[in-house]
């Protein structure tokens, strides 16, 4: 029907210069003209132009404006000249609202109106007084409403403000304008796409118009397995490890205890890091009750009284905290069985690394997630020296390509001497840091039972970072995480690193 109505109007017309009046006009949906027009289209029997139209809707809270007035100025106008006591402001607010609005939506519609009257300076509060700090008030965003619901232009700085305020949302609207195609007929002769046995019995055959094959055509791309960009960042960053000489650490472990993942690193039990704001505890199960006994009296000694040329931190030490369960909050957790483990044996010198996921209830925002993954890397052997560490970390850098490298010095719980490490962002034209190193303390080595003269040297950074840098990605939670378009992982070439 709608096939038939857009060809019968052309036969007699130039042109449907909008399908949704068209749609109107006929009684007709305009999703079925639509369809109709696109498949028209498709055999040129039509050529369709597209038309779009933008409109601004107003909310129901935007319309409850429009209707009773704005929240602040219904707010401001609750207050009388002498001043009110805030407990019966929003009693009053009340009273001017309609009845058949709920108790929560009158709430939100009072705490609104509050905050926009006090952002707007139009009242104060002193002493539970409310007083109006202004005379008069135009209800501008009632007007704004009204013009925006009538179709008049809005000023773009009134159109953000509005939006912000979640009071209005674009809508757009597509149609198409239509023409007559090359093939253009007054009615559509649907082709047959194949031959079947009642067009044989029936004798069809002779007048059945047949679609033409396409011989050229090609079939569906087959899908195959593509890898994400950060296993790909991942993959290059191992490659350069085993060139390196060094051997993975098994991080398949994310839940850790309290112990391991702190206290075993000298890392204080009051340390804000081990808040419950910086870290995931887990409730079942919320303890653990496997630990090296000797290994924990030493390290509670450490704590408390301090050894190896340390004067620890003076403050009782307790089990109880060591015990709780937790997301790991950095891969040096398993840093630190390694190094206990390897300390256990005829020490080795070791080169030991990693590449995994680490936990920190963190504020997700454009750089930052809850979870993410870290890079680390340490050594292990006898004679290391802040030299040593530089030279491993320049080497390390200039086969990821970042040849321009600046060390700042730094604190951490478990090195000294610690430093952040910079590196010049050639797109950028800054520097930028891109990690965090150091020389474990004697205060978590020795009570491992590491010889004296062993040291170690670590580094760790994000794995995000890097290839966000190297993706052109400038939102980590368009990298990682459940709001990543498929489609990221098909197009994004083989990443290589160590280009300069």
């Amino acid at each position: 029907m709608a096939q038939e109505a857009v060809l019968g109007h052309l036969e007699h017309n130039q042109e449907i210069a909008d399908s949704g009046v068209f749609s109107q006009e006929k009684g007709i949906s305009h999703d079925e003209i639509v369809n109709a027009i696109k498949s028209l289209n498709g055999f040129g029997l039509v050529i369709a132009s597209d038309i779009k139209r933008e409109k601004w809707l107003l909310s129901e809270e935007a319309q409850s404006y429009v209707k009773y007035g704005s929240a602040e100025v219904l707010l401001f106008e609750a207050v009388p000249a002498e001043g009110i006591a805030k407990a019966k402001l929003q009693e009053i607010v009340n009273s001017k609202l309609p009845v058949d609005l709920d108790d929560k939506a009158k709430s939100l519609i009072y705490d609104k109106g509050w905050a926009q009257a006090m952002k707007n300076k139009w009242i104060g509060l002193a002493d539970s007084q409310v007083s109006r700090k202004v005379e008069h008030v135009e209800d501008k965003v009632k007007d704004l409403l009204i013009q925006i619901q009538n179709g008049e232009a809005v000023g773009a700085k009134d159109i953000d403000a509005l939006k912000r305020r979640r009071l209005i949302s674009l809508q757009i609207w597509k149609g198409f304008s239509v023409m007559k195609g090359p093939n253009y007929t007054t009615t559509r002769k649907k082709a047959a796409t194949d031959l079947v046995r009642d067009h044989l019995q029936r004798d069809e055959w002779k007048d059945i118009e047949f679609k033409e094959y396409n011989f050229l055509a090609k079939g569906q791309p087959t899908e195959g397995g593509c890898l994400h960009p950060l296993y790909k960042v991942k993959q290059q960053i191992q490659m350069i490890f085993l060139q390196m000489g060094f051997e993975e650490m098994p991080t398949n472990n994310y839940v850790e205890s309290s112990f391991w993942n702190f206290d075993a690193l000298f890392q204080p039990q009051q340390h804000p890091a081990r808040d419950s704001h910086d870290t995931f505890f887990l409730k079942v199960p919320s303890t653990t009750n496997i630990l090296p006994e000797e290994y924990v009296e030493r390290v509670k000694t450490v704590h408390e009284s301090g050894g190896y040329g340390s004067r620890g931190y003076g403050y009782d030490w307790k089990r109880e905290e060591a015990n709780k369960n937790l997301l790991r909050t950095h891969t040096t957790a398993v840093s630190t069985r390694m190094l206990y483990a390897l300390a256990q044996g005829p020490f080795t010198p070791k080169r030991y690394y990693s590449i995994d996921r680490v936990f920190r209830n963190e504020a997700v925002d454009r750089t930052h997630l809850a979870e993410f993954h870290q890079i680390e890397g340490l050594i292990c052997d006898r004679g290391l020296s802040l030299g040593h560490l530089r030279g491993v970390l320049e080497d390390f850098f200039s086969r990821i390509g970042m040849s321009k490298l600046k060390f700042k010095p730094a604190y951490n719980p478990y090195t000294e001497p610690s430093m952040e490490i910079f590196s010049y962002h050639e797109g950028l034209k800054k520097w930028v840091e891109i990690g965090n190193s150091g020389m474990f303390r004697p205060e978590m080595l020795r009570p491992m039972g590491l010889p004296e003269d062993v040291q170690v040297i670590a580094w760790g950074l994000s794995l995000e970072r890097p290839t966000m840098i190297l993706y052109g990605i400038d939102n980590i939670r368009d990298l990682f995480g459940h709001k990543v378009d498929l489609s990221l992982t098909k197009r994004n070439p083989i990443c290589r690193l160590g280009l300069n």
